[in-house]
């Protein structure tokens, strides 16, 4: 079997400007202490390809503009909505407030299993991603609605943030777009 890729131009992507005008799934991404600036980029990547509604940066999370969010954002940094906020306790009690169903991606007690979520399409949601060695602060985790915990069956006891978050981003965009 024989398939010729597609290039570029052949993928009818839209512009920046019709990207910030265009529909967005209700989520917000809060990014809690994440270190690593290609995590933060490839976060940036993953809210361009499912339409977040916006990115919180929050504690030592770098922002843009930056060389190293930029090389694996590769522009989806201009796309997305973002804004940086110094407590991420802060962001979630703002987020509470406007009416927002914030969970923690944690491995907690009596966390929820991501393949037991059920979304209403007429509710606003955000999901704090935490650091990649200490995860999301426990005050921050206590201050949540809910935890959400990807399943996984092998040795390891945690994905990397970037990847936990464009699976986590991937669910909601498939319950919030239909």
């Amino acid at each position: 079997m024989n398939r010729r890729k597609l290039k570029l131009e052949e993928l009818n992507r839209i512009s920046v400007e019709e990207f910030q005008k265009a529909e967005k799934i209700p989520l917000t991404v809060v990014l809690d202490n994440v270190r690593s600036q290609h995590n933060i980029g490839s976060v940036f990547r993953t809210g361009d390809a499912f339409r977040v509604e916006e990115i919180l940066l929050c504690g030592i999370t770098a922002t843009p503009p930056n060389a190293e969010i930029h090389k694996t954002a590769l522009g989806a940094e201009d796309s997305v909505r973002w804004c940086y906020l110094e407590d991420t306790l802060a962001a979630v009690r703002m987020l509470q407030e406007k009416g927002y169903t914030v969970y923690a991606v944690e491995q907690a007690e009596q966390s929820l299993s991501l393949e037991q979520l059920q979304l209403q399409g007429n509710k606003k949601y955000a999901v704090i991603l935490g650091h990649e060695v200490h995860g999301v602060q426990q005050a921050v985790v206590n201050a949540c609605d809910d935890c959400l915990e990807i399943p996984q069956y092998g040795t390891k006891h945690s994905l990397n943030v970037s990847v936990a978050a464009g699976i986590v981003i991937w669910d909601f965009f498939r319950h919030l777009s239909r």
